[in-house]
């Protein structure tokens, strides 16, 4: 059939909103720092309220990619649940600013107000999440229009959508119809309390349903309770046709077939580390979309990732199509 989109992704539509915050503040306001932690609505209302110079973006793990992918030039669709509210429209007039068709128009039925996730920057750059999910948490099979799906050379989709039962059939409707339309559908693993929560779940998604999975060491090694990344790897190279991992400060490492290479990081001091994940899997997918070798995925990958935690921010702020040309990778 006929590709509508090269990349289409499905997650949650959360707007970001981002502030500068120092271990004072987050212990007063009993913050957990460098994890993301569910909060209900009158927790993120007080949140919100006590935050100093918001930035506002909107965001989501994979929404985040796809804005990545967006300014590279792919033709890329987000599947996604927001209300009709001010930031409800804010988010999806967002979306379209970056070249990615969100596909779900504003829910005007519904209490539940847009999602929104507070993010408190420390000066080291680690980041506090707290998110309220709102709408996004209704996400069903019934937002993902078969068009898009079937249209998708690559789906992309993220491990937290199965924390609710609707989201976890909308990401099953939403791989099966790319698969059998021939595309090839991935996930991100998203977090290892997530891999925790669903691991039985993400086995047999790595093993049946996936063409690529992309996750970080705790992320794998959860995924198989081994104390061995090479262990976890093996296992998952086995399942997977392919099979990232990053580690932070070490190489990431890709898998696929009997293809091994390893990608040095680039040394960069994190001024906010939020969305460092989602933009290596924006320079890894277009890499994957447009025909290049694995270890060119791994480098676009580590780039892209470099790029936007040197500043504010879940997306990039430099033309990454330029960066990659100087770095001999167009």
């Amino acid at each position: 059939m006929t590709r509508t989109y090269q990349v289409a992704g499905i997650g949650n539509a959360i707007m970001d909103v981002l502030t500068h915050a120092g271990e004072d503040f987050l212990e007063m306001m009993d913050i957990e720092k460098g994890i993301m932690t569910l909060v209900d609505r009158d927790r993120a209302e007080r949140l919100y309220a006590a935050m100093d110079g918001r930035t506002q973006v909107p965001g989501g793990s994979v929404a985040n990619t796809m804005a990545g992918l967006g300014a590279l030039g792919v033709q890329t669709a987000f599947m996604g649940r927001v209300h009709d509210d001010a930031l409800g429209r804010h988010y999806a007039d967002g979306m379209a600013e970056v070249n990615c068709d969100f596909v779900n128009p504003p829910v005007t039925v519904g209490e539940l107000p847009t999602s929104r996730c507070m993010i408190f920057v420390s000066p080291d750059g680690e980041r506090s999440m707290n998110t309220y999910l709102g709408i996004s948490a209704e996400l069903g099979p019934r937002d993902v229009p078969d068009e898009v799906a079937k249209g998708a050379e690559i789906l992309f989709l993220e491990g937290y959508l199965f924390d609710k039962d609707k989201g976890k059939e909308a990401f099953l409707r939403a791989a099966r119809l790319c698969h059998e339309a021939g595309g090839k559908p991935g996930i991100a693993l998203s977090d290892p309390f997530c891999v925790d929560r669903h691991r039985e779940d993400f086995r047999v998604l790595v093993r049946d349903d996936m063409a690529f999975v992309i996750g970080n060491e705790k992320e794998w090694l959860g995924l198989y309770e081994t104390a061995s990344l090479d262990d976890a790897l093996a296992h998952a190279a086995k399942d997977c046709e392919t099979v990232v991992c990053t580690r932070s400060g070490d190489p990431v490492i890709l898998i696929r077939g009997g293809e091994r290479v390893e990608v040095p990081v680039e040394t960069v001091t994190p001024v906010d580390a939020t969305g460092a994940g989602d933009q290596f899997a924006a320079g890894f997918l277009y890499a994957l979309s447009t025909g290049r070798d694995l270890e060119t995925c791994g480098r676009m990958g580590v780039m892209a990732a470099a790029e936007v935690i040197s500043h504010m921010g879940p997306r990039p702020e430099a033309d990454m199509r330029a960066r990659f040309a100087e770095a001999g990778l167009a």
